[in-house]
């Protein structure tokens, strides 16, 4: 009998969502890196929320605060007991980015659309051009607990010295230090290459098929635990770049295989590659 995701509750097919385009209980969003992508054609119904406009602070280097936040869901006809669904590009890296940002406010009902923008266009199921207009609501931030799934510089450097396990979700060039940034990306200002000592390169990649789809839990427990070497009781910190790619790693562990104690790095390689004095690895790694 195939071994089931550990909260299979969190991951919804495209078919379930278009059954659910007219659920007033329901909320889709989508949240892509190409922000071009919702204009061209969405999900019916479905919200745009820009992971950089919308859910970052655009002077210090944070996510909004709870009052903006509060505003953000307001706006959008979204409440406190409204399931939120999300999806996008890139196989769900900015889905999996919103999800664990608005974990962070404590939202509760929360879902990925598995396959993400991709599958649901592939499959030819409708689109729209329309930006719905939604009743706006008094949205009240519950409250999350930030320090169980984010880490912070000082967090990652205590973790790494107590021989903690840390997952690099970068790409193999970037883990070596032969990059600073990902391929046919432009450089975001990190001035040394490689990775935090002790980190095993898992890229996230490896974690979806061609199709946009997460793999299948025994193909998700080989990559994680017969080669990167986690047990379920670990306490694992994830990383990337900027945290976007880390935020799927960290929906994967969390969700798919329910590892209780994951923190995603947001600072990740921009800040730990300019900190003076930070120690860096270079090459393949253990």
């Amino acid at each position: 009998m195939a071994e089931n995701y550990a909260h299979p509750e969190v991951l919804v097919s495209t078919q379930w969502v278009q059954d659910h385009l007219d659920d007033p209980k329901v909320r889709v969003v989508e949240s892509d890196e190409d922000l071009l992508l919702y204009d061209l054609g969405h999900v019916p119904g479905a919200v745009r929320i820009d992971w950089q406009g919308d859910l970052q602070d655009q002077i210090v280097r944070d996510y909004i605060d709870e009052g903006k936040f509060a505003e953000l869901c307001s706006k959008n006809g979204i409440g406190p007991d409204t399931t939120v669904v999300f999806y996008g590009d890139k196989s769900n890296w900015w889905a999996c980015y919103a999800f664990w940002a608005f974990t962070l406010f404590g939202h509760k009902d929360l879902k990925v659309m598995d396959g993400g923008r991709k599958l649901w266009v592939d499959e030819n199921r409708p689109m729209s051009r329309e930006a719905p207009k939604y009743a706006r609501t008094d949205y009240k931030v519950a409250g999350g607990d930030e320090p169980a799934i984010r880490a912070f510089r000082d967090d990652v450097l205590a973790h790494m010295k107590a021989g903690g396990k840390l997952i690099d979700v970068r790409s193999p060039k970037e883990f070596t230090g032969e990059m600073l940034h990902m391929e046919d990306y432009p450089q975001e200002g990190s001035l040394r290459g490689g990775h935090i000592p002790g980190a095993k390169s898992v890229p996230w990649s490896r974690a979806v098929d061609d199709d946009g789809t997460f793999k299948s839990p025994a193909e998700l427990r080989s990559i994680f635990e017969g080669e990167a070497g986690l047990k379920p009781t670990d306490d694992v910190v994830a990383y990337c770049r900027i945290g976007e790619r880390s935020s799927l790693t960290w929906f994967v562990l969390t969700h798919l295989l329910g590892y209780p104690r994951v923190r995603n790095y947001d600072g990740s390689w921009t800040e730990w590659g300019n900190l003076v004095r930070a120690p860096i690895e270079r090459g393949p790694g253990a």
